[in-house]
């Protein structure tokens, strides 16, 4: 590798992540830390431990590096004039104090998200409205794609779930990430697809993926824009204070 320099490719939850190895001769355990900005994760190890040895101990802390990974964007928090995606698309939260009439939350033409009420009950409602909003789309496609391969889910949850845009527990509950509804349409639907097809394989086997294509053949698609977008999402809705 040129200028001896080392890295691997770390699996996490959404795709993979470049991790930079740091060879230290007073190291006598390995850390992990993500430097500011957009530079790769560094893993410093003793300076002569196996490469192996560092990607063993990366893949242990996944859901703590996604974790991490998605707090370095830049915050959003729900406030009157902010910008935040909605079915892949930028709205405007406008709040409307004096509005009557109206429900707490409703869309405008001018791709506007209208929040009724008092000020310091905004955040709480757009989030309300987008965990609904994500329940209502995910539902029909998740009740399509089951019954596509025969089977019924136990439950449908949606969370605010850091490492997984989605899982399957071996019961057969389908759990989700609210923060879905921020991303396109196919990429939802990605996702909804993938758990669906956990019902049948819960695994990533090849016939797992071979599932997952006949319910979803963009889901490639939909894992490159996860991949190049999804740590964005996080940062929708997040306290500033929060952010790396």
């Amino acid at each position: 590798m040129a200028s001896g320099r080392e890295m691997f490719f770390a699996p996490l939850p959404d795709d993979a992540v470049a991790i930079d190895v740091r060879r230290a001769p007073r190291a006598k355990r390995m850390t992990l830390r993500i430097p500011p900005g957009n530079a790769n994760p560094v893993v410093t190890i003793p300076a002569h431990a196996p490469l192996r040895s560092a990607e063993q101990f990366v893949n242990q802390q996944s859901r703590w590096l996604a974790a991490r990974l998605a707090e370095r964007c830049p915050a959003v928090p729900f406030g009157d004039g902010a910008v935040i995606p909605f079915r892949g698309t930028p709205h405007t939260i406008h709040h409307r104090q004096d509005a009557r009439g109206r429900g707490a939350v409703w869309l405008g033409e001018d791709n506007a998200l209208h929040v009724g009420g008092r000020p310091e009950h905004l955040s709480r409602r757009v989030g309300d409205y987008l965990r609904r909003a994500a329940r209502q789309d995910l539902e029909p496609l998740v009740a399509a794609f089951a019954a596509a391969v025969d089977r019924k889910p136990k439950a449908i949850r949606i969370k605010d779930t850091r490492a997984q845009w989605g899982s399957c527990s071996p019961s057969g509950v389908l759990s989700f990430s609210w923060r879905l509804v921020l991303a396109p349409p196919f990429v939802l639907r990605y996702v909804a697809a993938h758990e669906v097809a956990h019902l049948v394989e819960l695994n990533h086997s090849p016939a797992f993926w071979r599932v997952n294509a006949d319910l979803d053949p963009n889901h490639e698609a939909a894992r490159v824009w996860l991949r190049r977008n999804g740590r964005g999402l996080h940062a929708v809705g997040a306290d500033p204070a929060a952010a790396v």
